[in-house]
């Protein structure tokens, strides 16, 4: 018999990995703009040298993690409604099926460590894992959807992570653009 909730931490691993792969070269990259702006050696006579990195490391991985948690959160409420609106199942097979894709999210964590010199690269990796849990997402409610279910379901997350996703930049530009034009040049 299996036990269904082996892999129930696998979330929680999946976004310990990717926030501590963001984490360590966030805190190269700060390390870096650091020495070049002359601060860091001013930190020098408050923290030693691995107290600073420790420090920034973990306010790094604790700012990660509640973005990253957020994003679950995000996910999962997204995935039920749209197995509310599109699905016929009534019973919450459906959100059985799916419980196992974290091992997919799990697995891009632990790559993504590999990958630490890299924004990029960390980036893709996580792209990759999340076009392989939809797939895979779609793959598993496809039994209990119609056709225009899987097309409802498709369109709905696309368009939903897509308008999250073009409102953040949109915001980031906004504010960009209000700060060079707020600087005395």
């Amino acid at each position: 018999m299996k036990n269904p909730y082996l892999t129930s931490y696998f979330p929680l691993l999946a976004i310990v990995l990717f926030s501590l792969s963001l984490s360590v070269r966030t805190e190269m990259e700060l390390v870096a703009l650091l020495k070049n702006a002359g601060i860091y050696e001013g930190m020098l006579e408050f923290f030693s040298e691995t107290g600073i990195k420790l420090s920034l490391l973990a306010l790094l991985m604790v700012l990660y993690f509640m973005v990253f948690s957020a994003m679950k959160i995000i996910a999962d409420t997204i995935n039920e409604v749209s197995l509310l609106l599109f699905s016929k199942d009534h019973e919450g097979e459906s959100l059985k099926l799916i419980r196992s894709g974290a091992t997919v999210y799990f697995a891009a964590g632990v790559v993504s460590l590999f990958s630490i010199y890299s924004f990029i690269g960390i980036g893709v990796i996580f792209a990759a894992a999340t076009l392989i849990y939809f797939i895979y997402f779609v793959n598993k409610i496809s039994p209990n959807l119609s056709i225009a279910g899987v097309i409802g379901t498709v369109f709905f997350q696309v368009i939903l992570w897509s308008t999250m996703l073009l409102g953040i930049i949109y915001l980031a530009v906004k504010v960009y653009n209000s700060i060079m034009a707020s600087l005395p040049i």
